[in-house]
């Protein structure tokens, strides 16, 4: 089993990464603030991003990430172009899993949100991997 990992370490590597990328964000929200995570923008890009640590128990990582969908297509709402997931490295292995359990409905989700990306985090190198909702089906 990995070991869990907490929210801010995800979103602490995942910022460390995009600003050595030459992005710029939003300042980190304060403990009960709402909003995007981050909002990183590098000249004509711009990157709504939900963060997701990585919890032990498998309802709780489900719930996690059920919910972060949503927060990540509300952002359509602020005319974004990118909408992400930013998941902990672990739940990698559990990914196409998801979207093979939820095919149908993950294909018919990359054909109405083309904007819906799901990245990883690896919080030991400060690095990420970035792929499209539809990818993950297609990882198959």
């Amino acid at each position: 089993m990995p070991t869990p990992v907490k929210n801010e370490d995800v979103e602490q590597s995942l910022r460390s990464a995009l600003a050595a990328e030459g992005f710029t964000m939003n300042p980190k929200l304060g403990y009960g603030e709402t909003g995007v995570d981050i909002l990183a923008t590098r000249r004509d890009e711009q990157y709504h991003i939900e963060v997701i640590g990585y919890k032990k128990s498998p309802p709780a990582r489900a719930k996690d990430f059920y919910e972060s969908f949503f927060r990540a297509i509300s952002r359509l709402n602020e005319g974004a172009d990118h909408c992400v997931i930013a998941l902990a490295k672990p739940a990698e292995v559990g990914l196409p899993a998801r979207a093979k359990q939820h095919r149908v409905a993950w294909l018919r989700i990359a054909d109405t949100f083309p904007e819906l990306e799901i990245w990883l985090v690896d919080t030991t190198r400060e690095q990420y991997q970035r792929r499209t909702w539809r990818e993950w089906a297609n990882a198959l």
